[in-house]
């Protein structure tokens, strides 16, 4: 849905990507306009080097383009709709510098923009990652809704940076302002984070995990991942895929098990995709493996794929949606060769045995506990 959104530095029509005329949800909220009304109202100067951390959809870069903002964030689905609003309001191509949580950030930031991220993980790795470069001089604000932002993330921003305050409300958004005070000592940067996984899941059992900030469960392994490593289809050879593949244990599961099998490991996170190949290497696998950021299977040939393995996230930030499932399903379905599989795991109440009927014609239990789900559906 395009949508268009009042600024103080005109009007810019916003997309999500990848763009669906079903999708009704925007692609900015009333942090995004809070924020950008603060700035010109208190007449902020942007004529240094403005770094812009976790803008979703880029909203508040293309918003800001005339001030040649520095985008840095985590989704590759944000990165190319920030691309795709640039060039729909007529921005000129390298206006804007996008970088990845991967990339060394600026030497030195003047004004520092903070869209609060779901992941207080990735939060304080992001301040950590850019507290070198900000200075006494740097006007450091932060944004979010009111329901995203707690104790916890002020504390962040006070503990890394330097003193914290936060605004009054307006329409369930609120700022966070940050003086950044140089003899500030900062803690050590923990991640990316290592531990050893338990016995008894496969044949990764006592195998280590690297997480990089804002991967899902980062410190632990999840019980919905726990019971999938227990009901893996057996090691088959073929092309294999690990959908969404967080930290990557699953897709390194299966490379253990059977060394003839390539994987592919696919994310639209950076952390998580940085995190899957770390896993990987650091557990000596044998075989074959590429590590992709995309969007789903997006250009995967149709009819190459063997088996693809999925946990699907029900979330795009704070919005419950099935639509990113449904995207990896039709996905799999179109890279899978004939008699491929695709196996899924969920929270039982989420209901993917329908949408696989509907897409595959046949689904089926593999397993089931109280509250997960693995799933089987064949490519006929």
């Amino acid at each position: 849905m395009n949508d268009r959104m009042t600024t103080p530095w005109g009007d810019r029509v916003l997309a999500r990507f990848p763009e669906d005329p079903r999708d009704r949800l925007r692609a900015w909220d009333a942090s995004d306009a809070y924020l950008l009304r603060h700035l010109a109202d208190r007449e902020v100067p942007l004529s240094g080097t403005v770094v812009v951390v976790g803008d979703r959809w880029g909203a508040l870069v293309t918003a800001l383009a005339e001030h040649r903002p520095t985008q840095i964030t985590d989704s590759w689905l944000g990165q190319e709709a920030t691309r795709a609003n640039l060039a729909r309001n007529a921005v000129e191509p390298g206006t804007v510098r996008l970088l990845t949580t991967q990339d060394p950030p600026p030497e030195r930031i003047d004004v520092l923009l903070v869209r609060v991220p779901k992941s207080l993980a990735l939060l304080e790795d992001q301040l950590l990652r850019l507290a070198p470069a900000v200075h006494e001089g740097t006007v450091v604000v932060g944004t979010g809704m009111v329901k995203e932002i707690h104790t916890s993330t002020l504390n962040l921003f006070e503990r890394i940076l330097g003193p914290t305050r936060t605004s009054l409300a307006e329409k369930k958004a609120r700022l966070i302002f940050c003086t950044p005070d140089p003899a500030t000592a900062r803690p050590v940067n923990p991640w990316p984070y290592r531990y050893t996984l338990p016995d008894g899941i496969g044949p990764v059992s006592g195998r280590t995990v690297v997480n990089h900030a804002g991967v899902f469960c980062a410190d632990r392994l999840d019980i919905g991942t726990r019971f999938f490593l227990t009901h893996l289809p057996a090691g088959r050879g073929g092309r294999v895929v690990d959908l969404g593949c967080g930290n990557g244990v699953v897709g390194t599961a299966m490379a253990l098990a059977d060394p003839r099998a390539e994987v592919l490991f696919v994310d639209e996170s950076f952390q998580a995709v940085a995190s899957a190949e770390a896993t990987y290497r650091a557990n000596g696998v044998r075989g074959q493996a590429e590590f992709r950021v995309g969007d789903g299977l997006s250009g995967v040939p149709a009819g190459s794929v063997d088996l693809v393995l999925n946990n699907p996230p029900f979330h795009s930030h704070q919005a419950t949606t099935d639509a990113t499932a449904w995207r990896m399903f039709t996905g799999a379905r179109r890279t899978l060769r004939p008699g491929g599989e695709l196996w899924v795991i969920g929270n039982r109440h989420l209901g993917y045995h329908v949408k696989l009927r509907r897409l595959f014609g046949n689904g089926e239990v593999v397993a089931s506990d109280p509250k997960f789900v693995v799933l089987r559906a064949v490519k006929r």
